[in-house]
């Protein structure tokens, strides 16, 4: 098993300075999402295989659009 290592470049230039605090609240709204019910259980959806759904008598997109409701036909 091969480990990769990465580093971030310093963020030294005027650029970067102006970015860091778009970058951090892009940071932290993605973890507000991916604290949400939703989408916490789609991916419990996505962790079962589509054999145990069609043993259930489910299909994906049907359980995709039972998680997501009316915002899954947007």
């Amino acid at each position: 098993m091969a480990n990769t290592i990465t580093f971030e470049k310093p963020r030294s230039s005027v650029l970067g300075l102006i970015a860091a605090p778009f970058v951090a609240i892009g940071k932290v709204l993605v973890l507000i999402a991916e604290a949400s019910p939703k989408v916490r259980e789609l991916e419990r959806l996505n962790s079962i295989s589509d054999a145990e759904l069609a043993r259930r008598g489910l299909t994906r997109d049907g359980e995709v659009r039972r998680i997501l409701g009316v915002s899954a036909a947007i």
